[in-house]
């Protein structure tokens, strides 16, 4: 390696907090945007509905009524939510993330589960805080026939009806499943990415692959606690009293279970799976090049 260049991989531990924040906001934005109608698809399937129009058999049944019955653009509904919270709260997630590895001795030589697990929490732990309330928003207007247009105008009524905890019931429910999904995100991720990339050389095919298998295998593990925090973030739409007055993560479980039983908790299991594989390779192959570009 000439003397001028600098190790790709070594970015990480020396570009700075304010890179790795930047970095991740652009990530944020692209990884969502490019995979919002999965993610709408995955919303509709997880509700307990008793519309029969808004019950859904699968991912591609989903999209078929959905476009037929309410035009393309309804799958894009409550984009813009996610865009104003996906970049403060990225910027914060991987700022987080890249502080607490390097603190926790992660960017050393050899493994590092437990500095990179204790990252990936406590990057979570921040970002959950400040994308909470722009979630709840983003799934009400989501929903079947959603009278929501705009993401001021849903925030409002929620807040006016509901109030201000309305937009954090979930945020227990939201760390119970991100934290370790995020823990075995950055896990894998980090595991593939020295297995695939041994050499440490500036690499997209496998940045893009370790994102992919990462998001996969924790989306599959965490879907359980996802269907409960979409019933708790979307219970003030419903027509059903249990539903409404859910006030928790248990209490929604027990929700889910008693009304579908085992695979209740396995509602939207694919769209879910569908959506983190295609985001995250996205994610993490759009977070090294803002990191590498803006590093430059």
């Amino acid at each position: 390696m000439a003397e001028d260049e600098v190790e790709y991989e070594g970015l990480s531990s020396d570009a700075g907090f304010t890179v790795n924040m930047a970095a991740g906001a652009l990530a944020g934005i692209t990884e969502h945007a490019v995979m919002f109608p999965v993610d709408s698809v995955k919303t509709r399937m997880q509700v307990f509905a008793t519309n029969q129009a808004a019950i859904y058999s699968g991912v591609g049944n989903a999209f078929s009524r959905i476009a037929s019955t309410e035009g393309l653009r309804t799958l894009w509904r409550g984009v813009n939510s996610v865009i104003l919270g996906a970049g403060p709260a990225h910027a914060v997630h991987f700022g987080v993330y890249e502080a607490v590895k390097e603190m926790t001795g992660g960017n050393k030589g050899g493994n590092h589960f437990l500095s990179t697990s204790i990252a990936g929490a406590a990057a979570t732990i921040s970002s959950d805080a400040l994308m909470n309330p722009f979630d709840v928003v983003k799934q009400r207007m989501q929903m079947h026939n959603s009278e929501f247009r705009s993401v001021l105008s849903c925030a409002r009524s929620v807040f006016r009806t509901e109030g201000l905890s309305a937009f954090y019931i979930s945020y227990p429910t939201t760390l119970a499943m991100t934290v370790p999904f995020t823990a075995a995100q950055f896990s894998v991720y980090e595991y593939m990415k020295r297995i695939l990339n041994p050499g440490k050389d500036y690499s997209p095919v496998t940045h893009m692959i370790s994102g992919g298998v990462a998001g996969g295998v924790a989306a599959g593990l965490t879907t359980p606690l996802d269907v409960a925090k979409t019933l708790l973030q979307t219970r003030g739409t419903s027509q059903d009293a249990e539903i409404r007055g859910a006030r928790g993560m248990l209490n929604a479980l027990r929700i889910i279970y008693r009304r579908d039983g085992l695979k209740g908790f396995g509602r939207g299991l694919s769209p879910r799976v569908l959506t983190h594989m295609p985001s995250n390779a996205l994610c993490w192959l759009s977070y090294e090049f803002f990191k590498a570009a803006i590093r430059e």
